[in-house]
């Protein structure tokens, strides 16, 4: 298995990040199976672009509340990374508290 768990939605509260806050969070590495994706679907042609990351943050979004850590955005990275038989993505974490 991939993830942790395959979700559908958000279920933590809003956190109000904009892109500019997203940018000051450092990067680190989660494991791909202690995350829970908040889509279940994937445009395919994202996933195979070769620039996949030309109109975004270079690394994966992912909100830690309530000690789960939930992958925002950044589906297709992690899928490709996977592909790639990494089991560790570079991601910013953002905690929620709740």
């Amino acid at each position: 298995m991939i993830f942790k768990r395959v979700g559908d939605g958000r279920p933590y509260p809003e956190h109000g990040m904009t892109a500019r806050a997203w940018a000051a969070v450092p990067p680190r590495q989660v494991r791909l199976d202690e995350l829970i994706t908040t889509k279940d679907t994937l445009q395919l042609a994202t996933l195979l672009d070769e620039d996949s990351t030309f109109y975004g943050d270079l690394f994966a979004h992912v909100v830690e509340w309530r000690g789960e850590y939930y992958l925002e955005d950044g589906l297709h990275r992690a899928l490709r990374a996977a592909l790639h038989q990494r089991n560790v993505l570079h991601a910013r974490v953002h905690a929620v508290a709740g």
